[in-house]
């Protein structure tokens, strides 16, 4: 299922600005040598992340799910003049085109890659974030949000990408990953220390702000 229509999907990334030299060659990149390239942000959300970083302005972001580094680059825009972002997958195989194209678009001083198990990954980290992104394996998001909220300051904002699932997020009999989805979505809107609201861009963005 479409959450809008391919012809006003169309419209959007029309009137949408363009990528950069370098997100266009990594889009490219991950359509041509990248298995499942769907889970690539593109360039309406990728914008969008963009422009959410750009208006924090945060110091220290962490993403959860780095795949080809779409994302990470898109958020790396909005980072204050020392700020650093913290990028986690476990796959290996990537690490090579992720780090250059982070090296193309001149944010190696600003990303740091971690390849491993984010379950374990994010609880060796000693940061205060003003910004995370949640992009991972469906079935622990649950528990990547237990495991950052404590490390996110007040007023800073939780981010979790593919909430609504291709649509599938309402249908009576779920699949274990839309079931894990819904447990989400539900775990949020019951967590008084949050605001939340879902947005249908793409996949649909759970956007959450720490009280």
């Amino acid at each position: 299922m479409n959450l809008v229509s391919p012809e006003i999907e169309k419209y959007i990334g029309a009137h949408t600005s363009n990528e950069s030299d370098v997100l266009q060659q990594l889009n490219r990149k991950t359509q041509t040598d990248v298995l499942m390239p769907q889970m690539l942000s593109g360039k309406v959300q990728g914008q969008f992340l963009k422009f959410i970083s750009q208006m924090l302005q945060p110091n220290r972001v962490l993403e959860i799910g780095t795949f080809t580094g779409y994302a990470a680059i898109c958020l790396a825009e909005g980072l204050t003049e020392n700020g650093k972002l913290i990028t986690i997958d476990i796959n290996e195989e990537l690490e090579d085109i992720v780090k250059k194209h982070i090296e193309k678009a001149g944010l190696q001083h600003k990303i740091i890659q971690i390849i491993g198990d984010a379950t374990q990954e994010i609880n060796q980290l000693n940061e205060t974030f003003d910004l995370v992104f949640i992009d991972a394996d469906k079935q622990n998001y649950g528990l990547y949000f237990d495991l950052v909220i404590d490390k996110v300051r007040s007023g800073g904002f939780i981010l979790a990408d593919n909430v609504l699932w291709s649509g599938k997020i309402i249908d009576e009999k779920k699949d274990k990953d839309t079931q894990k989805l819904a447990d989400f979505n539900t775990k949020i809107q019951q967590d008084n220390r949050v605001e939340n609201v879902i947005v249908s861009i793409r996949d649909g963005i759970m956007m959450i702000r720490k009280k």
